[in-house]
């Protein structure tokens, strides 16, 4: 995978209770992860449809920065924080980019 990002989609569903505080701890790990050199990018959507699902996008510049990630102290209070909040357990999904193809971003 030269000159590309490891692109990871991470699928969260919520309980609708929790989806205020889902967002700020999910918006307060993202402000702090963008801030990690291993990561390019990092996404926070919600669905428009059903507010109560989220996906996070989150871009690496290389196969060893999402480890890095998970030994952080943002990643390591989201992940406790929201862990209650789930209605479900969140789901994964790697990809790589192919455009723009030089990941020049």
């Amino acid at each position: 995978m030269p000159n590309s990002l490891l692109v990871i989609h991470v699928a969260v569903h919520v309980k609708p209770e929790f989806v205020d505080a889902f967002l700020q701890a999910t918006l307060a790990n993202a402000r702090e992860s963008v801030k990690e050199p291993g990561i390019a990018r990092f996404d926070v959507v919600q669905d428009t449809e059903d507010p109560t699902r989220f996906v996070l996008a989150e871009a690496y510049r290389s196969a060893q920065a999402p480890a890095a990630h998970k030994e952080t102290p943002h990643y390591l209070t989201w992940r406790d924080t929201v862990a209650p909040m789930m209605a479900e357990p969140r789901t994964s999904r790697r990809f790589v980019n192919r455009f723009p193809d030089d990941a020049g971003w």
